[in-house]
This record gives C-alpha cells, sequence and structure tokens, in this order.
C-alpha cells in the first residue's frame, strides 16, 4: 500500500476528493496548493475524522518552480518518505488563439504543463533517491486529440502532460518507480460546472472513487471514467479529420 501520498492543487475539486477519499483509506497526506486557508481547514476536517493519520499541508503556487523543490522536499522530511505523488494542480481555462488573450494562455501552458514537468522532477528525485515510488501525472481525455477555439490551448497542455508521463514510463521500465497517466473525463468540479456540452459527466463522488481507484491500479495509461471513456478514446484518435472537424 501506498501510504505516505502527496496531491498537488488538493484545496478543491478532483484534489480535495481525492484527499478525502485517501484519508478514509488510513493514509498520511501531503496536501498543497495556492489557498492555504482552505487548506488548513481540510486538514483539520480529515484529522479530527481520522485521528490515526498524518495530514500536513502547505501552500504552493506551482508556477514558483523552486518553491515546487522546497515544500516537496519538506513533507518528504516530516513523513520519512513519498510514496505516491499525485501532480494535479491545473487550470482549465484558456482562450482561442489570435484573439489578443496571448497572457492566459501562457498561463494555461506554465500552470498545466511547465510546472507539472517541475513537479515531475522535484517528485523523481525524491523517488530516485529512495529507489522506490508512484508518480502519477492528470491529462485528460482532451488532450487524445487537438480541440478548436477556447479548448485549443487546455487541450495541447493535456497532450504535453501525456507525453512526458509515457516519456518517463520508458525511463523507470524495470526500475521499482511507476508512472500513471491518467485521463478523466467530465467530473463535475467548479472547473467545469458552467460548461454547457459536458457529455457523459459525472459527479464528484462518483468521478473521485473511480479516480482513486485507476490511480491504485498504476495502470500506465488510464481513464477515469473507465465508461465510456476508453472505447470513446479511440474513436476520438480514428476518426478522419474531417468527420472530426464536424464532431467538434
Amino acid at each position: 500500500m501506498r501510504k505516505n501520498i502527496l496531491i498537488t492543487g488538493a484545496s478543491t475539486g478532483l484534489g480535495e476528493g481525492m484527499a478525502r477519499e485517501w484519508a478514509a483509506k488510513g493514509c498520511n497526506l501531503a496536501l498543497c496548493a495556492r489557498r492555504a486557508d482552505k487548506l488548513e481547514a481540510l486538514q483539520r476536517e480529515l484529522q479530527q475524522a481520522h485521528p490515526n493519520i498524518r495530514v500536513l499541508v502547505r501552500g504552493l503556487d506551482v508556477c514558483d518552480y523552486e518553491q515546487v523543490f522546497d515544500v516537496f522536499r519538506g513533507f518528504r522530511e516530516e513523513l520519512g518518505s513519498l510514496d505516491r505523488v499525485v501532480v494535479n494542480a491545473g487550470i482549465g481555462s484558456s482562450q482561442p488563439i489570435g484573439r489578443g488573450q496571448f497572457e492566459a494562455n501562457r498561463k494555461t501552458a506554465e500552470t498545466n504543463f511547465v510546472a507539472a514537468i517541475a513537479q515531475s522532477e522535484a517528485a523523481m528525485e525524491i523517488f530516485r533517491e529512495q529507489n522506490s515510488g508512484h508518480l502519477v501525472l492528470m491529462s485528460s481525455v482532451s488532450g487524445v486529440r487537438g480541440f478548436r477555439g477556447p479548448l485549443n490551448v487546455y487541450a495541447a497542455t493535456k497532450a504535453a502532460v501525456a507525453s512526458l508521463a509515457e516519456g518517463l514510463q520508458l525511463d523507470t521500465k524495470g526500475k521499482p518507480i511507476n508512472v500513471s497517466n491518467i485521463l478523466p473525463g467530465y467530473i463535475l468540479t467548479d472547473i467545469n460546472r458552467d460548461t454547457k456540452n459536458a457529455p457523459f459527466r459525472v459527479d464528484l463522488e462518483t468521478g473521485v472513487k473511480a479516480l482513486v481507484k485507476a490511480i491504485e491500479s498504476e495502470k500506465r495509461r488510464a481513464y477515469v471514467p473507465w465508461w465510456p471513456w476508453t472505447p470513446l478514446s479511440y474513436v476520438i484518435k480514428s476518426l478522419p479529420f474531417g468527420l472530426f472537424a464536424r464532431a467538434m
């Protein structure tokens, strides 16, 4: 069992949901996010409900790359080891290219991909020292293929995260370090609450349970929920460009 689990972006949404799920399973948690006040409230809640676990929290902006390394190392020192790191922090917004929104798109790219590199570097450094660990990179079904308009840059960052995960899987093949690429579909969070076109969206509790199950399987790639996104991903990837353009 992976006992000590670090989750970034843990103050809300999927990160908060995963923290609750693993706390109920008896795992020690290292939680970080920009909203330190929300983390502290979550810490109090989890420790009251599960007094036999440790819940550590630290404020972290994942785009402060030096801080990422400091926070990860600090958690490792406090807990003695890190068994699993979930690179979950990210933002869902991006804008159509060429509409004067470069700064917003740059922020999305930095938060979702460049910061994921920093988190992966910090985690892998620790795992290599320990000679064990499980790195979880959160991609998205939208990373399977390019998407138009407001989803363009967001989908591109998630495709990049998926590629990063696969490269790390090649690096760690045959070693006691596992790397998983998780591709969620629509799970209800504040990021997509107002999204009108969200096919097959599931509620947060259902999505988080499926997410934790997929992560604990430690497969190289997992779509969440498995149905319908696993078969649909193959359809999306194989559609001829003209048909894909009309469908999207």
